[in-house]
């Protein structure tokens, strides 16, 4: 360990019965997403984490003729602030260490090349097991965060993107406490073309759940997206109360939910990391979703989450619009930050 750590698209027409909303979604599903231009989105929105890291670099290596300790140090603090984690910027320092050690690296010209097929490679996470709806049941997705990351507008984004590959979406209104949530998430899935599965301000959380599975099972939907309360992932009460929804809707349908999805905020670095174990240790996440990183020089977040927790990021958020929920592709995202 080196001295930086020894010092320390709307849909205008609401079908008038929500049993046939499911239907109307498969006739009348919006047409593909166009990707054209998107990486060049995804390099603009991802041109904060570019300049506060990848141009950090730059400065450092323009002129070094070799890889020295003290080169490696002031790595070793660019990484670090950059979100990157403390573990996981260690372990990219002993890698390259080796490297140099094994003279496989010797130009710093060519350090940044190595770091970038490292970061590649710690961003390549295998899918975790998890269950899979059987046929003719619907995929349900349970949404969890604390609050203010951005989960009802994900899971209105998520409706859209599964409605343009002609999916029936049905989302369910489980956050039931937040002042003014029902009536969020029912506008959003106005908007996305989708029905809300709801009930009165107050509601048992649990049964809202049950009831939403029931109502995707009943009206043969393919989704079923379950929007649940923000919860400051430190109380205990409220995880369990998130425990008690997995459960009842594994009662409904065994095996479900199928995907259980955390909504992380790119902007708070180092703080999601801790969410995610959190959560991850109460009901078991599938997939993270971050969010915001258009807005944050924090990105380099991403290499920490999946190298440290070890779980998939399945899309990430660089805008307001529909369209700006993205698959996450290691590659793309790489490419985005070091070019």
């Amino acid at each position: 360990m080196l001295k930086f750590f020894s010092k320390k698209q709307d849909h205008k027409d609401q079908p008038p019965d929500q049993r046939d909303a499911v239907a109307e979604n498969r006739v009348h599903a919006p047409r593909p997403v166009d990707e054209q231009g998107f990486f060049s989105r995804l390099r603009e929105g991802l041109s904060r984490t570019r300049t506060g890291f990848t141009g950090r670099l730059d400065r450092l290596f323009l002129g070094k003729k070799e890889i020295t300790e003290d080169l490696l140090e002031e790595l070793e603090e660019i990484l670090f602030t950059s979100d990157i984690g403390v573990a996981t910027t260690q372990e990219l320092i002993e890698e390259v260490q080796a490297k140099v050690a094994r003279k496989e690296l010797k130009d710093p010209q060519k350090l940044k090349e190595a770091l970038k097929e490292m970061i590649s490679s710690f961003l390549e996470v295998p899918l975790r097991p998890h269950g899979a709806p059987m046929s003719g049941e619907p995929l349900v997705i349970m949404v969890v965060g604390v609050n203010g990351v951005g989960k009802t507008t994900t899971i209105a984004k998520a409706a859209h993107r599964f409605r343009t590959e002609g999916k029936g979406v049905m989302l369910v209104a489980a956050d039931t406490f937040r002042a003014a949530a029902v009536e969020q998430l029912s506008i959003w899935g106005e908007r996305a073309g989708v029905p809300v599965i709801k009930q009165q301000k107050g509601a048992d959380p649990s049964a809202v759940a049950y009831d939403g599975v029931a109502a995707g099972l009943a009206r043969k939907a393919d989704v079923v997206l379950i929007d649940t309360a923000g919860r400051l992932h430190t109380r205990t009460n409220l995880m369990e109360e998130l425990q008690k929804i997995n459960r009842v809707i594994g009662k409904k349908l065994p095996g479900a939910p199928h995907e259980v999805w955390l909504v992380l905020d790119a902007t708070t670095g180092q703080n999601a990391i801790s969410q995610a174990e959190l959560f991850n240790e109460a009901v078991g996440v599938t997939h993270i979703v971050l969010t915001k990183l258009d807005g944050t020089a924090k990105g380099g977040i991403v290499v920490g989450i999946s190298k440290q927790l070890g779980i998939p990021i399945k899309f990430i958020g660089i805008g307001e619009k529909m369209d700006d929920l993205r698959p996450f592709v290691p590659r793309d995202f790489v490419q985005a930050i070091f070019e």
